[in-house]
Protein backbone atom coordinates (compact mmCIF):
# COMPACT_ATOMS: atom_id res chain seq x y z
CA UNK A 1 0.00 0.00 0.00
CA UNK A 2 1.45 3.30 -1.10
CA UNK A 3 0.19 6.69 0.08
CA UNK A 4 1.93 9.99 -0.57
CA UNK A 5 1.12 13.67 -0.25
CA UNK A 6 2.39 16.99 -1.46
CA UNK A 7 2.11 20.40 0.15
CA UNK A 8 3.40 23.07 -2.22
CA UNK A 9 4.05 26.67 -1.24
CA UNK A 10 2.06 29.34 -3.06
CA UNK A 11 -1.64 29.69 -3.77
CA UNK A 12 -2.81 27.06 -6.25
CA UNK A 13 0.59 25.40 -6.62
CA UNK A 14 -0.48 22.03 -5.20
CA UNK A 15 -3.50 22.03 -7.54
CA UNK A 16 -1.27 22.82 -10.51
CA UNK A 17 1.24 20.10 -9.68
CA UNK A 18 -1.43 17.44 -9.20
CA UNK A 19 -3.36 18.42 -12.34
CA UNK A 20 -0.19 18.37 -14.41
CA UNK A 21 0.88 15.05 -12.89
CA UNK A 22 -2.49 13.50 -13.71
CA UNK A 23 -2.29 14.74 -17.30
CA UNK A 24 1.29 13.54 -17.75
CA UNK A 25 0.53 10.12 -16.28
CA UNK A 26 -2.53 9.69 -18.52
CA UNK A 27 -0.51 10.76 -21.58
CA UNK A 28 2.06 8.12 -20.64
CA UNK A 29 -0.34 5.21 -20.48
CA UNK A 30 -1.34 5.26 -16.82
CA UNK A 31 -4.98 4.78 -15.81
CA UNK A 32 -5.53 7.65 -13.39
CA UNK A 33 -8.58 7.85 -11.14
CA UNK A 34 -9.65 10.45 -8.58
CA UNK A 35 -10.21 14.21 -8.95
CA UNK A 36 -8.15 17.28 -9.77
CA UNK A 37 -9.06 20.95 -9.73
CA UNK A 38 -10.02 22.46 -13.07
CA UNK A 39 -7.36 25.14 -13.49
CA UNK A 40 -7.72 28.64 -14.94
CA UNK A 41 -11.45 28.95 -14.47
CA UNK A 42 -12.10 32.21 -12.66
CA UNK A 43 -15.59 33.66 -12.90
CA UNK A 44 -15.32 37.40 -13.69
CA UNK A 45 -16.62 39.54 -10.85
CA UNK A 46 -17.27 36.49 -8.69
CA UNK A 47 -15.47 35.23 -5.64
CA UNK A 48 -11.90 33.99 -6.23
CA UNK A 49 -12.65 30.67 -4.53
CA UNK A 50 -14.96 29.08 -7.10
CA UNK A 51 -13.79 25.53 -7.62
CA UNK A 52 -14.64 22.85 -10.12
CA UNK A 53 -13.22 19.34 -9.92
CA UNK A 54 -12.67 17.06 -12.88
CA UNK A 55 -13.32 13.43 -12.15
CA UNK A 56 -10.51 11.36 -13.62
CA UNK A 57 -9.93 10.11 -16.19
CA UNK A 58 -12.68 11.59 -18.39
CA UNK A 59 -14.97 13.78 -16.35
CA UNK A 60 -17.49 15.01 -15.50
CA UNK A 61 -16.60 18.38 -14.05
CA UNK A 62 -18.40 19.16 -10.81
CA UNK A 63 -18.65 22.52 -9.04
CA UNK A 64 -17.97 22.07 -5.34
CA UNK A 65 -18.49 25.67 -4.23
CA UNK A 66 -21.64 27.72 -3.99
CA UNK A 67 -22.36 31.39 -4.34
CA UNK A 68 -23.38 32.87 -1.01
CA UNK A 69 -23.84 36.39 -2.30
CA UNK A 70 -21.87 39.59 -2.05
CA UNK A 71 -20.03 40.05 1.23
CA UNK A 72 -20.82 36.59 2.58
CA UNK A 73 -18.23 35.23 4.97
CA UNK A 74 -19.43 31.64 5.43
CA UNK A 75 -18.01 28.44 4.01
CA UNK A 76 -18.52 28.31 0.26
CA UNK A 77 -18.06 24.56 -0.05
CA UNK A 78 -21.17 22.96 -1.48
CA UNK A 79 -21.82 19.70 0.38
CA UNK A 80 -23.95 18.41 -2.51
CA UNK A 81 -21.14 19.13 -4.98
CA UNK A 82 -18.58 17.36 -2.84
CA UNK A 83 -20.93 14.40 -2.38
CA UNK A 84 -21.41 14.23 -6.16
CA UNK A 85 -17.64 14.22 -6.74
CA UNK A 86 -17.11 11.55 -4.07
CA UNK A 87 -19.91 9.43 -5.52
CA UNK A 88 -18.44 9.72 -9.02
CA UNK A 89 -15.01 8.57 -7.80
CA UNK A 90 -16.46 5.74 -5.73
CA UNK A 91 -18.70 4.60 -8.61
CA UNK A 92 -15.75 4.57 -11.00
CA UNK A 93 -13.86 2.41 -8.50
CA UNK A 94 -10.25 1.40 -8.86
CA UNK A 95 -10.42 -1.61 -11.16
CA UNK A 96 -7.57 -1.25 -13.63
CA UNK A 97 -6.37 1.99 -12.04
CA UNK A 98 -2.65 2.73 -11.90
CA UNK A 99 -2.99 5.54 -9.35
CA UNK A 100 -5.58 7.64 -7.54
CA UNK A 101 -4.93 11.38 -7.33
CA UNK A 102 -7.03 13.60 -5.06
CA UNK A 103 -6.57 17.34 -5.20
CA UNK A 104 -7.01 17.92 -1.50
CA UNK A 105 -7.39 16.31 1.86
CA UNK A 106 -9.67 19.10 3.02
CA UNK A 107 -12.09 19.93 5.83
CA UNK A 108 -14.52 17.17 4.87
CA UNK A 109 -11.77 14.54 4.99
CA UNK A 110 -10.36 16.00 8.21
CA UNK A 111 -13.75 15.18 9.75
CA UNK A 112 -13.67 11.62 8.37
CA UNK A 113 -15.99 12.28 5.42
CA UNK A 114 -15.37 13.27 1.81
CA UNK A 115 -12.87 11.06 0.03
CA UNK A 116 -11.71 9.11 3.11
CA UNK A 117 -13.53 5.91 2.12
CA UNK A 118 -12.26 6.21 -1.48
CA UNK A 119 -8.67 6.52 -0.23
CA UNK A 120 -9.11 3.45 1.96
CA UNK A 121 -10.70 1.44 -0.88
CA UNK A 122 -7.91 2.34 -3.31
CA UNK A 123 -5.23 1.36 -0.81
CA UNK A 124 -7.05 -1.91 -0.02
CA UNK A 125 -7.07 -2.61 -3.78
CA UNK A 126 -3.32 -1.93 -3.99
CA UNK A 127 -3.73 1.32 -5.93
CA UNK A 128 -1.23 4.04 -4.94
CA UNK A 129 -2.85 7.25 -3.70
CA UNK A 130 -1.42 10.76 -4.07
CA UNK A 131 -3.14 13.57 -2.16
CA UNK A 132 -2.70 17.32 -1.84
CA UNK A 133 -2.50 18.43 1.80
CA UNK A 134 -2.53 21.98 3.12
CA UNK A 135 -0.95 23.20 6.34
CA UNK A 136 -4.43 23.55 7.82
CA UNK A 137 -5.29 19.87 7.43
CA UNK A 138 -1.83 18.36 7.77
CA UNK A 139 -2.33 17.12 11.35
CA UNK A 140 -5.69 15.55 10.46
CA UNK A 141 -4.16 13.89 7.39
CA UNK A 142 -1.25 12.49 9.39
CA UNK A 143 -3.70 11.09 11.95
CA UNK A 144 -5.78 9.58 9.14
CA UNK A 145 -2.70 8.09 7.44
CA UNK A 146 -1.39 6.60 10.66
CA UNK A 147 2.25 7.04 9.67
CA UNK A 148 1.81 5.35 6.28
CA UNK A 149 2.01 8.50 4.13
CA UNK A 150 5.19 9.56 2.40
CA UNK A 151 5.78 13.30 1.91
CA UNK A 152 6.87 14.17 -1.62
CA UNK A 153 8.66 17.33 -2.65
CA UNK A 154 6.65 19.78 -4.73
CA UNK A 155 8.62 18.75 -7.80
CA UNK A 156 7.06 17.32 -10.98
CA UNK A 157 9.86 14.79 -11.53
CA UNK A 158 9.71 13.49 -7.95
CA UNK A 159 5.94 13.11 -8.27
CA UNK A 160 6.30 11.20 -11.56
CA UNK A 161 8.96 8.89 -10.15
CA UNK A 162 6.83 8.08 -7.11
CA UNK A 163 3.65 7.66 -9.19
CA UNK A 164 5.38 5.20 -11.51
CA UNK A 165 6.67 3.22 -8.54
CA UNK A 166 10.31 3.89 -9.32
CA UNK A 167 12.94 4.44 -6.68
CA UNK A 168 14.58 7.32 -8.42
Amino acid sequence: MRLAFISAEGRGETDRLLSEAAAWLAENGQNVTGVVKVLGRETPGDHHCDMDLRVLPDGPEIRITQSLGKGAQGCRLDPAGIEAAVAAVETAGTEGASIMILNKFGPQEAEGRGFCAAIGAAMADGVPVLVGVSKGTRAAFEAFAGGMAEPLPADPEAIRIWALGKTG
